[in-house]
């Protein structure tokens, strides 16, 4: 017998998504009426709809699974020897994903911002602070982020890896990273697929 998905885990409906990602109604309309948000994504590249294909994704995955891509994705495209601010973003984005916690999240404003938010390991370092927990000053009365404030920076960072460096690589990039999302959706289960009854 099928074990159901834990609530915890229950993906969303693809329009939900598209919703929350905020997809341009141009990809909106490849959605039709499918179902498979794996033939969804597929379409969205097919069609060269690149970052609508990130937001989808970077909003679909767990946080911590999408920081870990946008991380990736930010340190692939890195060239020689980074600036110390950069590396320090990588760094301290790195720490939080091996072990997530308070420590680890707070100070994650001040090093996204010394690594530039114009940069794909601000955004990612940005990504961890408003992962949870308060993003206000810490003597100040606890304020939580917006559910989606973590994706739509794992967003950026992902789309700034592409096009930040040689742009004229990007098409190429944003498909070996759009692939990179998918599996990690795959290994993670975050879509069933459709078993025949």
């Amino acid at each position: 017998m099928n074990q159901p998905v834990p609530a915890a885990r229950m993906p969303r409906p693809l329009v939900e998504l598209c919703d929350v990602a905020e997809l341009e109604e141009e990809a909106r309309a490849l959605l039709g009426d499918r179902e498979a948000p794996r033939d969804f994504i597929a379409a969205l590249v097919d069609q060269e709809r690149y970052a609508d294909a990130i937001r989808l994704l970077a909003h679909a995955l767990p946080k911590r699974e999408a920081i870990w891509w946008a991380w990736t994705s930010a340190r692939q495209v890195l060239d020689g020897d980074p600036p110390l601010n950069i590396r320090a973003a990588l760094d301290a984005t790195e720490r939080w994903i091996r072990q997530p916690s308070e420590e680890t999240r707070r100070p994650m404003l001040r090093i996204a911002e010394e690594a530039d938010l114009g940069t794909p390991a601000g955004c990612a370092a940005l990504a961890v602070f408003l992962s949870g927990g308060s993003i206000a000053p810490p003597e100040a009365p606890p304020v939580e982020p917006n559910e989606f404030a973590a994706a739509k920076a794992i967003a950026g960072s992902i789309v700034l890896a592409a096009v930040s460096t040689e742009p004229e690589t990007a098409p190429a990039k944003f498909r070996g990273f759009i692939d990179r999302g998918v599996d990690i959706a795959s290994r993670i289960d975050l879509w069933p697929a459709v078993k025949a009854r």
